[in-house]
């Protein structure tokens, strides 16, 4: 199985490391108030201590199970780190959570980005440890908890564009949920929140869109080359959601 998953994550590397964008994004270090930075951090607090409960479960009835998760953390990483400009000096990038919230549901996926988060916060400058409740909200809870509902309702009709679909939403959802938290932090003087809201939306609309649907073909075809490397893939699958 190793050398399976092993394989699986070099195709990963070849298939996304080829752009090399060079801007990044989440929310960035002191953007936030503190009120609000605070706030986000006590509303992701709970999702991060159930999924580590999740995980400890999951890792005590399958241990073989660590190797994948390991798997989708990396490609979190990877993905969460590739980054294309915006307009107005705003950047967008994949996120990566759908698949992971495929394979073990949402809320590891809050353990994961957390991990993801606080590395390109520290090494890559990436995000920011004042901004980490709030990215880790957008990206790693509200993103893989869209990904997770939408591949339950579609999954007995067509898997694939289940997974497509999931994938793609959550990419999305953490951008809705991202421009959410910024204008609430950050109204227009004249229009307030709603329309502070509208402008962060239409911002990352231009590129968070293609940037979607392109998360959801690729999250496609790792799952499938997920199945292809690992028979019981599909039995883990069902077993974890």
């Amino acid at each position: 199985m190793k050398k399976r998953i092993n394989l699986t994550l070099a195709l990963i590397s070849i298939m996304i490391l080829a752009p090399n964008y060079v801007f990044g994004m989440h929310i960035m270090e002191g953007f936030l108030p503190i009120k609000w930075a605070i706030f986000w951090y006590v509303v992701s607090l709970p999702f991060v201590i159930m999924g580590m409960r999740k995980i400890s479960k999951t890792f005590n009835d399958n241990p073989n199970q660590k190797m994948l998760f390991a798997l989708v953390t990396a490609f979190v990483f990877i993905l969460s780190a590739l980054k294309m400009p915006s307009i107005t000096g705003s950047t967008s990038h994949p996120t990566g959570t759908g698949l992971g919230a495929i394979l073990f549901g949402p809320l590891p996926m809050s353990v994961s980005g957390l991990i993801v988060l606080l590395f390109q916060a520290l090494l890559l400058a990436h995000g920011g440890i004042t901004t980490l409740g709030a990215n880790v909200f957008s990206m790693a809870v509200a993103g893989p908890y869209v990904a997770f509902a939408i591949y339950k309702m579609l999954k007995n009709k067509n898997k694939k564009i289940a997974i497509f679909t999931a994938a793609a939403c959550a990419n999305i959802f953490t951008y809705v949920v991202t421009s959410v938290q910024l204008a609430f932090a950050h109204p227009d003087v004249v229009g307030g929140v709603t329309s502070s809201l509208l402008k962060f939306l239409s911002i990352f609309a231009f590129t968070q869109i293609p940037l979607a649907i392109a998360e959801g073909i690729l999250t496609v075809i790792i799952l499938n080359l997920i199945a292809n490397y690992e028979n019981e893939a599909g039995y883990e699958i069902e077993k974890n959601n």
